[in-house]
């Protein structure tokens, strides 16, 4: 970056110093140890919220919008942070909120927390790991750039992938912000519907005794159409191909 000088081109500006482009990243790791320090890692859990959904749908029926902006609050905090526990909270967002409204609020929620991250980890290693990895990386970050949007859609719509490890490779690679936030905020739709699904009848499964399945995402009649919409994100990059080759 230059600085301009009476309309002449000054030295380039020197980058900020590492401790500082490390803060957010800090942050945000120092959020993760104190989420398991404080024991938190107990309350985002099955077994929680089957003690508590007495209590918290009832403060979800006297609030109201307070409750909205609390849930997606506390979603954008555990993306943000990297804990375990999404699947619980979308469970508990289709239990206490139904599952079209869950699915909005859960899909926000961790597209704001996956920003954060994307955000954090640009700052702080995008250009010094690119700097390190050499010629290698500028090749794979120029055809990931040119198809950003296909490839970071594919990556959210195959559950296969950790979430966590989504935010970090687009933001390393140099995918612009809004094309990463946009591939994100659609591509985790699916997913959060079918789990916001399961929560929406979570009060008589609880009931019943029994335990959602949280490995349904990988049911073959889940998993597939999944890995159809995938595939459909990259007919963009094959049609490209393909017309190269004519």
């Amino acid at each position: 970056m230059r600085r301009y000088i009476g309309g002449m081109p000054d030295v380039a500006a020197p980058p900020p110093p590492l401790l500082k482009r490390l803060v957010p990243v800090l942050l945000l790791a120092g959020g993760l140890v104190a989420f398991f320090a404080l024991g938190l890692d107990r309350q985002l859990s099955l077994a929680a919220l089957a003690r508590h959904r007495a209590e918290l749908a009832g403060f979800v029926a006297e609030q109201g919008a307070v409750a909205v902006l609390a849930y997606v609050g506390v979603y954008a905090l555990s993306v943000a942070f990297s804990v375990p526990g999404a699947t619980v909270l979308t469970l508990a967002g289709g239990f206490l909120f139904g599952t079209l409204a869950a699915t909005a609020y859960a899909v926000t929620g961790a597209t704001l927390g996956a920003v954060a991250v994307f955000l954090a980890a640009r700052s702080a290693l995008g250009g010094g790991l690119r700097e390190r990895a050499g010629p290698w990386i500028a090749r794979l970050e120029a055809g990931f750039r040119e198809h950003a949007f296909s490839y970071t859609l594919f990556l959210r719509l195959v559950p296969l992938f950790p979430f966590w490890l989504v935010n970090l490779v687009p933001a390393f690679l140099g995918v612009p912000l809004r094309t990463y936030a946009l591939a994100t905020l659609i591509g985790i739709v699916p997913g959060g519907l079918v789990y916001a699904s399961v929560g929406n009848g979570l009060g008589a499964v609880l009931d019943s005794g029994g335990t959602p399945d949280l490995g349904l995402i990988f049911a073959p009649e889940v998993l597939f159409p999944l890995l159809g919409l995938a595939a459909l994100a990259l007919l963009p990059v094959a049609a490209k191909a393909w017309r190269g080759r004519r």
